[in-house]
């Protein structure tokens, strides 16, 4: 079964253009290190919990929205790998995001069910 990287970020409510631009770019840049496909999806309807929730999770602000998306990958290595390019890739160092990064999380997830 294919191999999952989830992610989870706050973006500011008003960047949602910029967001979906700079995901498609990012796509792209997935996909040319091995990924097969990559989905991004904007809060519509996130619940705020007791606990957690997607906002507390990421410290979202008042004018934030969550999101939430994954790569897939034909496996963990081609996952890995490409990880691997990524943290090598200079040319990424400056790149300028449309929310910040240091609220997002992430993490690799082996499929267990796929119906």
């Amino acid at each position: 079964m294919p191999y999952i990287e989830g992610f989870v970020a706050a973006v500011p409510t008003a960047n949602k253009e910029a967001y979906r631009k700079h995901a498609q770019e990012a796509g792209a840049y997935f996909k040319k290190l091995g990924a097969t496909r990559l989905v991004e999806c904007w809060g519509d309807d996130v619940p705020k919990g007791v606990l957690t929730d997607f906002y507390k999770a990421t410290q979202a602000k008042d004018d934030e929205t969550p999101v939430f998306s994954w790569v897939e990958y034909p496996d963990r290595a081609t996952r890995d790998a490409a990880n691997k390019k990524m943290s090598e890739d200079t040319s990424t160092a400056n790149m300028e995001m449309p929310f910040d990064g240091k609220r997002m999380f992430w993490g690799g997830f082996e499929q267990i069910v796929n119906e």
